[in-house]
């Protein structure tokens, strides 16, 4: 077993083994936490350049019409973020209350309705939710892998641009799918709430999956405060994000959200002991690696919850949740597909996956 691999199990207590630590880290544990708020990102769009110009005050709440705004697009999905953000961390110099400013939420709306229409057309649909949970336990063959290019070819410069793609969603991770706990009931909201715990670190502030990855960001030379990267990733990680959160958010598509999340945990191992390889191939250092090898034990454990202690109890309580629940998995394997093939396009085009 290698020293990643023990630094996964759990201590007699159950609680995670302490992750390798630094004498920065050290330092500054010591300090008196600060609250930054990330800056309003550049515009992508028109769209997207409205909702800014709003929250920035420069403007009443007029919008251009974005009933020919292309739903998975960057303008489209920043504005959304940008939306959404509101609900989370909120933005340098926005006051809080632009949260529930009524011309955000109706424009959200119209978002909201033009990216769920595309994506009900663009998957196969249906509620068949044991073929689906069957096909996601299963390597695909033959698609297309961001990790198994970085475990065999990539380069640490791809590796680091994974790293920042995906800090949208891994610097708050688990926030998008603590949204639809208060939607649920019975032993589904219990097993959900098991998974929660783990992701935030069991109650200890250094072992929250989202600090893990800062650490990694930080060990890596990335920018590693919150929001910081978002002017610099792409729009189909953005995607990815906002269906979380608009599905949390949304006591209609609660088994949507649950869905996605089941894509989450059912899928990470095999990606995360990939990525275990990759950062010991590049020389990535403890943290990177930790990050991944922590992945591949605590999904492979959360896996067994979700679908032991939240699908099946769902399902069992809540029947008519079953085309949901399809629906949220085929669609974020369908925006998950987008992003692997959009950075693996620009890889193999010797080109940078970034903005």
């Amino acid at each position: 077993m290698t020293a990643a691999a023990r630094d996964t199990e759990k201590s007699a207590s159950g609680q995670p083994r302490t992750p390798p630590e630094t004498s920065a880290q050290t330092a500054r544990a010591t300090e008196a936490p600060v609250a930054v708020r990330p800056r309003l990102p550049a515009a992508r769009g028109p769209i997207s350049q409205a909702v800014i110009d709003l929250c920035a005050g420069r403007d009443e709440g007029s919008f251009p019409c974005p009933r020919v705004i292309d739903p998975y697009g960057e303008d489209l999905h920043l504005a959304l973020y940008v939306c959404y953000e509101l609900h989370y961390r909120g933005f340098d110099g926005v006051p809080d209350a632009m949260e529930w400013d009524v011309h955000l939420l109706g424009l959200r709306l119209e978002l909201e309705a033009i990216f769920l229409e595309a994506l009900r057309r663009d998957v196969p649909g249906g509620d068949d939710l044991d073929a689906e949970l069957a096909a996601l336990l299963r390597e695909s063959v033959g698609q297309p892998s961001v990790s198994q290019h970085l475990a065999t070819l990539g380069t640490i410069e791809q590796f680091r641009e994974y790293v920042s793609h995906r800090s949208a969603y891994h610097l708050k991770e688990a926030d998008p799918q603590l949204l639809v706990v208060s939607r649920l009931d019975g032993p589904a909201k219990a097993g959900l709430v098991a998974v929660e715990h783990d992701e935030y670190g069991a109650g200890r502030h250094s072992a929250m999956h989202s600090e893990l990855y800062a650490e990694m960001m930080r060990e890596l030379g990335l920018p590693s405060a919150y929001g910081a990267e978002l002017d610099r990733i792409s729009g189909t990680v953005l995607a990815e994000v906002n269906l979380m959160t608009l599905c949390g958010l949304r006591r209609e598509l609660r088994g949507a959200s649950v869905g996605q999340f089941a894509v989450i945990e059912l899928t990470s191992s095999p990606g995360s002991a990939r990525l275990v390889k990759a950062a010991r191939r590049l020389g990535c250092g403890p943290h990177t690696e930790y990050y991944y090898a922590e992945h591949v034990e605590a999904d492979a454990v959360h896996e067994q919850i979700l679908r032991r202690e939240v699908l099946a109890p769902l399902v069992e309580r809540e029947p008519e949740l079953r085309a949901d629940l399809v629906f949220g998995i085929q669609a974020s394997q369908l925006l998950g597909g987008r992003f692997a093939d959009e950075v693996l396009a620009a890889w193999s085009a010797g080109r940078s996956s970034l903005r």
